[in-house]
């Protein structure tokens, strides 16, 4: 599907409004002349996009825009000044609520998502959820800008975004974190680092491609593993023994308390 509409993306020379919009761009989904990225620094640092509208006014991308993204952080959302009434209006930050969002920007339709690093890749898991007011046709346009970075799915209550931020918008970092400590490990028993990065990154990267395979169980692939007693039951038996399962639950737990208290900030 190509979008119609013009979208604007404040903060588009970030990491994550650059990914989207490069995503966007590579599938088709969005034509570079109706795209317009603001930016308070030097806008050179956005990917090479011709065609691409560029400038350091929000007002003019809110102007020029049809749906505006809102790519900025938590933090920065209090200094966010527009005028969007009549916009769809996209968020994809951490812990800031429909209602707040809506409240500031005087838009009534507002959406709330969830993408991750891997956007940078098209390969984002993005969850969103949209308010009453947005139209069938807006969650048609969602679903396909977060279709462009990867996989996306609707939420029916926002309090899922809010548990999302944990699970899929940090999980981009999770396999880097079992990576990292996989080549600890190695390297302390004597194997050589460079091996041990190649090694780990893999089984990470390289392995868990099996899940993706259409009809994948995690738990199932967890119990035949289990189930054939051999090494990698042992493993990961161990690794449950030592609290694996609730170190998960504690990292996911903390991304989502995080979030919580970004809301109130």
């Amino acid at each position: 599907m190509t979008i119609e509409q013009r979208i604007g993306i404040i903060v588009g020379n970030g990491w994550l409004g650059s990914a989207i919009a490069s995503a966007a761009v590579a599938a088709g989904a969005v034509d570079p002349a109706r795209l317009t990225v603001s930016g308070r620094s030097d806008l050179s640092t956005f990917p090479d996009l011709p065609g691409v509208h560029r400038t350091n006014s929000n007002d003019e991308l809110v102007e020029r825009s049809d749906v505006v993204i809102l790519s900025v952080g938590p933090a920065q959302f209090a200094d966010v000044r527009i005028g969007a009434a009549g916009k769809l209006v996209v968020s994809v930050m951490a812990g800031i609520p429909a209602a707040r969002i809506a409240e500031r920007t005087g838009a009534a339709q507002v959406v709330r998502a969830i993408p991750n690093a891997a956007a940078a890749i098209r390969r984002s898991f993005t969850p969103w959820f949209a308010t009453a007011p947005v139209s069938a046709s807006g969650k048609t346009l969602v679903q396909a800008l977060f279709k462009a970075c990867g996989e996306a799915a609707e939420v029916p209550d926002e309090g899922h975004i809010d548990y999302c931020v944990g699970m899929t918008g940090s999980g981009a970092a999770f396999p880097a974190l079992l990576a990292e400590a996989m080549i600890a490990h190695a390297v302390a028993d004597g194997l050589p680092r460079d091996f041990a990065e190649r090694a780990a990154k893999g089984v990470v990267a390289g392995a868990s491609q099996l899940l993706a395979q259409p009809g994948a169980d995690a738990a199932r692939v967890v119990r035949e593993m289990i189930d054939y007693r051999g090494t990698t039951a042992a493993a990961l038996l161990a690794m449950r023994e030592r609290g694996f399962d609730e170190a998960v639950a504690a990292g996911l737990a903390a991304a989502s308390e995080k979030a919580a208290a970004m809301s109130k900030a």
